[in-house]
């Protein structure tokens, strides 16, 4: 089986007291290409205290309108998806941890954890936001009004791609078994 790379953004509201717990809200997973495989809202599980209506954009009727899909379906179909390959975000464990996914380290490509990414903004201690680094490293915007899982997706997908032989060689040094085979690299569009 090949491979295939897929980005994944989840967006979040809150529930339990305060709002502080996040839950999946909206969730968008985009191929090598960043064509769209899916881009939807999640019917909530629990009560939503907090909707985060300013950063997320979403409100009520989003999560609770005919087009919202349950979490059971969603949960399944990207769990399907996304196994036996490569998956690209930023903060890929908070993305997995509201879903309740799994995923194996070594099919992970998490551009807050990409330590070359660190070190060229002198932070290699710190998560970096995925907004500085877009804008650091690619001089590209995002992020500057609602968030958008597409967009963010997307984001993460270039700044992976912009390093990519070198990432996946890095890999394969490390004798992982998941490093793309180098064939891989000239189908890239970076």
């Amino acid at each position: 089986m090949v491979k295939q790379v897929y980005a994944i953004s989840c967006i979040n509201v809150g529930v339990g007291p305060g709002g502080t717990t996040s839950m999946l809200a909206r969730i968008a997973i985009v191929d090598f290409r960043g064509q769209t495989i899916l881009d939807t809202y999640v019917q909530p599980t629990m009560k939503v205290t907090d909707y985060r209506t300013a950063q997320t954009g979403i409100e009520p009727q989003h999560l609770y309108g005919r087009s919202a899909v349950s979490f059971d379906a969603i949960q399944q179909h990207v769990a399907n998806t996304i196994k036996g390959h490569i998956l690209v975000g930023h903060s890929l464990w908070h993305d997995l941890s509201v879903l309740g996914i799994p995923h194996p380290a070594v099919d992970t490509r998490d551009v807050a954890l990409y330590q070359p990414f660190r070190n060229a903004l002198r932070s290699p201690n710190h998560v970096i936001g995925l907004q500085t680094l877009s804008w650091q490293l690619m001089c590209r915007r995002c992020q500057e009004g609602e968030q958008n899982p597409l967009e963010n997706a997307r984001a993460a997908l270039d700044l992976y791609r912009s390093d990519l032989r070198d990432w996946e060689d890095a890999i394969a040094r490390a004798n992982w078994p998941c490093a793309l085979p180098p064939s891989t690299f000239s189908r890239c569009y970076l």
